[in-house]
């Protein structure tokens, strides 16, 4: 720095005025357009960041509000299958309601109706709502699975019977241990698992599927009537095609509206042409 070179004790040579007034100048005026340089262009540069600062954060704001949301692995539509097995038989209920879409009436039912028949026929059944499957190609293989998970032993799942519906597949699958099978019968398992669950589940009709198929599992047990299945709806689609009487009638009228666009057309200004060379 030209300023260090300036004191008498580190250089002795500049002791004289002279020396002094001539260098004192040029410091202060470096000094001097310096700082004005620096207030000169700190508002500009204050303003520009300012405005940097103000679209990155715009730019942000967009990205987050229009993002879409990426579920993360623990997300409980990923892991519901999962939190069920985990979570073991319900204890105070026979129902586990992953799926959200049972109503307390419902469940309410449910369990006043399998308390009974466990009371009497010492048969336990739990009914299972999830969303979807993730591990397991369907129904009947993740109920398989949570029959093992749930009661290991066969003397644990020998009197159990598990009801699954996935309500994204619309499908459902019944299984159970010997006992259970035994007194529910062939027939009634696969009525219910055809009929119950799948057509009521494709209306989103969730509560009438579970409870009808427990109605229809209580009275396989207790050798009541079959109350049976839903009655399927048969869509009968209407065509879009026309007949033939109908494609003629259409035709015949288009003729006629273009004939008589036609006169219109070419008679029209005829008339006119000659009523103008009359008046002529």
């Amino acid at each position: 720095m030209e300023a260090i070179s300036l004191t008498p004790l580190l250089n002795p040579k500049l002791t004289t005025s002279k020396s002094l007034s001539h260098h004192l100048p040029k410091s202060i005026s470096c000094s001097l357009n310096k700082r004005t340089t620096a207030t000169l262009s700190k508002p500009n540069r204050s303003w520009i960041t300012h405005l940097q600062h103000g679209l990155a954060a715009a730019a942000i704001s967009l990205a987050v509000n229009f993002s879409p949301v990426v579920p993360t692995v623990q997300s409980p539509a990923l892991a519901s299958e999962f939190d069920v097995l985990n979570g073991g038989p319900p204890t105070e209920t026979y129902v586990v309601d992953d799926a959200g879409v049972l109503s307390r009436v419902t469940k309410s039912d449910l369990k006043r109706l399998l308390s009974d028949l466990e009371s009497r026929k010492n048969l336990h059944i739990n009914f299972i709502t999830i969303r979807k499957l993730t591990s397991k190609a369907d129904a009947f293989e993740y109920a398989d699975q949570v029959l093992e998970k749930w009661y290991p032993t066969v003397e644990e799942g020998n009197n159990k019977g598990i009801v699954v519906l996935v309500t994204s597949q619309k499908e459902g699958a019944i299984t159970g241990g010997p006992a259970f099978v035994q007194a529910v019968g062939d027939s009634i398992l696969d009525a219910t698992v055809t009929e119950n669950l799948p057509v009521l589940a494709t209306d989103e009709k969730y509560n009438e599927a579970m409870y009808s198929t427990a109605k229809r599992l209580v009275a396989a047990i207790d050798g009541l009537p079959d109350p049976g299945g839903p009655q399927i709806k048969e869509n009968k689609r209407e065509s879009n095609f026309k007949t033939k009487e109908e494609t003629d009638e259409k035709r015949g009228q288009f003729s006629l509206v273009v004939g008589g666009l036609l006169v219109i057309a070419f008679v029209v200004p005829m008339a006119q042409y000659y009523a103008y060379i009359s008046k002529k």
